[in-house]
């Protein structure tokens, strides 16, 4: 299992688009009618899909498996009694799966059978995502539910955020303790710590700084620098999130505090809380499909 891509709708999605190749670095993948699609130097075709739409939202965020995760996931979130349908992707890069609405709203698409793409050089250009995070109303019981209708499994929990890994990546999402659900910001593997810094340096000359950033995190030991992008939402630069193992034991709040003062390893940056968490208020989850049953679906295919 593999976090792929996020399919945000929004006003203005030619200027974001813009935006995220001119300034933040990635390279145009496609346009198709209203929806932008831009890709990193990997394999996969885009990262991150605009439409064009009257408000902000987020359509989807999609990971790819095997087809046999996929039967997995049919049958454990039919379990869970989770709200879902089975999908086709018309998205770049195709695929066919499912779409699952977790218990706050958000919307995992879940493919098998999407194109990759020959990889680009570019020493700047993001690699991939390397996590989505959410904002939650109640992100422990999130955390439960995804190890048991997704399979996902948690990795660490400290006093903001519950961490969840659906590989050997520390994390590919997380939930954060917010009192509300929202997409909480997005993150790009960068190749290294120098073309994070690069990064920071290049949106600096168009007179951004960073909400948060350079730092390291504690849960994961990822590299970091956060921004608040013009059309929205926050936006991070990451690179080297931790591996851990299969028996990898999560960790406790308590087990990641700070010195008085610092909000993460090196507390050299300061952080801009009052505009994150009015940039992480901007993008709720909205679906526009009805749930149908993925029993009935596997048994009219077989």
């Amino acid at each position: 299992m593999k976090l792929r891509s996020i399919e945000l709708a929004l006003p203005h999605a030619a200027e974001a688009a813009a935006f995220l190749t001119d300034i933040w670095g990635m390279a145009p993948a496609a346009q198709e009618g209203e929806t932008h699609y831009l890709r990193g130097s990997g394999s996969y075709p885009y990262l991150v899909a605009l439409t064009e739409a009257a408000d902000a939202y987020v359509r989807s965020t999609t990971f790819v498996c095997t087809a046999d995760r996929l039967e997995q996931l049919k049958r454990s979130v039919t379990a869970a009694g989770l709200p879902a349908t089975p999908t086709v992707s018309k998205d770049l890069g195709g695929g066919h799966g499912i779409i699952v609405e977790l218990a706050e709203g958000e919307l995992l698409r879940f493919l098998v059978d999407a194109e990759e793409v020959a990889p680009i050089v570019g020493a700047d250009l993001p690699v991939k995502l390397t996590h989505v995070v959410f904002n939650s109303a109640d992100a422990e019981a999130t955390g439960h539910l995804v190890e048991e209708a997704l399979g996902f499994r948690v990795s660490d929990r400290t006093k903001g955020m519950v961490f969840v890994r659906c590989n050997d990546s520390h994390h590919s999402t997380a939930f954060a303790r917010a009192g509300f659900a929202s997409l909480n910001h997005i993150a790009f593997e960068m190749a290294d710590m120098d073309a994070v810094m690069r990064g920071i340096g290049r949106l600096r000359d168009h007179g951004m700084v960073p909400a948060w950033g350079p730092g390291r995190h504690g849960p994961g030991a990822n590299v970091f620098a956060y921004f608040i992008a013009p059309f929205g939402p926050v936006i991070e630069f990451s690179t080297a999130v931790e591996k851990v193992a299969e028996d990898y034991q999560a960790g406790a709040p308590e087990d990641w505090t700070w010195p008085e003062g610092r909000i993460d390893q090196w507390g050299m940056s300061d952080k801009d809380f009052a505009g994150l968490r009015a940039a992480e208020e901007k993008f709720r989850h909205r679906r526009d499909w009805d749930a149908q049953s993925l029993d009935l679906i596997n048994e009219e295919q077989a």
